[in-house]
């Protein structure tokens, strides 16, 4: 059985075990024993471009902020409400996230075009690896997950390497940040990351 089917059984075992069914619109208290069964909803939520029912994970003060590499930026990264990021899927305006790794250049992208390069560019509702509040994934960029979201934890969802040919050069993650308020974890961070230079 080839490596990817492997990994294929094991997720779908997974889920039947935790009980995922797919993205739900129904927030819930969760136990920290099981924020993976709540992040993997939100995952397919964002799989599945269902931005309305991923704005009622968002928290509702604080907004998600989303960064396009390893470093979150506290003043300079995108951060918006839930209606904000409904508001945002939906038009063709374009924002400045940041800068390209390697030259420099900004980010100008609309959100669903960031979506296509910095939020799901590989399958990450089917990881090869998830990092429970772990880093899996580490390159060049400086990671301060930790520091910039102190009273947070968070999900990685881990891709080693996509064409074998790269020798996981191309490897990739997408970090899921929770931040607890009134017994509900909320989404306050989207962290891409990814090899750079």
């Amino acid at each position: 059985m080839k490596k990817n089917n492997k990994r294929m059984i094991g997720l779908i075992i997974l889920s039947l075990l935790l009980g995922i069914t797919g993205c739900s619109s129904q927030k819930k208290e969760v136990p920290s024993t099981s924020l993976i069964t709540y992040s993997q909803t939100i995952v397919e939520c964002i799989k599945d471009k269902k931005i309305e029912e991923l704005s009622q994970y968002v928290h509702p003060t604080k907004g998600v902020r989303f960064t396009p590499y390893a470093y979150i930026d506290l003043t300079e990264d995108l951060v918006f409400s839930p209606k904000e990021m409904v508001d945002t899927w939906n038009n063709s305006k374009r924002y400045t996230w940041g800068s390209y790794d390697g030259s420099g250049f900004p980010i100008e992208l609309t959100l669903q075009e960031y979506y296509e390069q910095f939020i799901y560019d590989v399958d990450f509702a089917n990881p090869e690896m998830i990092g429970n509040n772990k880093i899996i994934g580490t390159g060049n960029t400086e990671n301060n997950i930790q520091e910039a979201y102190p009273n947070g934890v968070f999900m990685e969802y881990h891709f080693s390497g996509i064409n074998p040919e790269y020798a996981g050069m191309d490897w990739r993650s997408l970090r899921l940040v929770f931040e607890k308020e009134e017994g509900i974890y909320y989404l306050v961070g989207i962290v891409h990351d990814q090899w750079t230079i």
